[in-house]
């Protein structure tokens, strides 16, 4: 028997949401964030008024990127560079997979649960508010 998939819930990914746009806020960033299910399908997003626009489709693809390779962007950046053992992933799964940071894979058990994007600051900014949003899944 088989035991049912682990996921993130609601509750969770609007915690997370929270504390990532505490995270913005103390850094004085404007972004959107999203929280992907198991599924890889988007359970829940906000984007912060002045944020920019292309900024909702990359916080969804970010953690869409992260869930279905389990790992954050930014480790597949090095990987995606010309040359690299995976030069040009980011134009695979009709180019929705993005290869700078932004995201952190929810791991559950050793699996991959959900996933969390961000974007609308700095890479390293984007990386800083993912992080503390998934410190509310842990």
């Amino acid at each position: 028997m088989s035991s049912p998939l682990a996921t993130i819930l609601l509750s969770d990914a609007q915690q997370m949401i929270d504390r990532s746009i505490a995270a913005a806020r103390a850094l004085n960033v404007v972004c959107s964030v999203a929280v992907v299910d198991s599924s890889g399908h988007l359970l829940s997003f906000v984007r912060q008024e002045g944020a920019m626009a292309g900024s909702v489709e990359l916080a969804i693809d970010k953690a869409f990127t992260a869930h279905i390779f389990n790992n954050r962007t930014d480790a597949l950046n090095a990987l995606a560079q010309p040359g690299a053992e995976l030069y040009g992933i980011q134009h695979s799964h009709g180019g929705r997979v993005v290869v700078f940071g932004g995201d952190i894979p929810i791991r559950f058990e050793g699996r991959t649960i959900g996933a969390i994007g961000v974007s609308g600051g700095t890479v390293a900014e984007d990386i800083a508010i993912a992080e503390a949003g998934s410190a509310a899944s842990s």
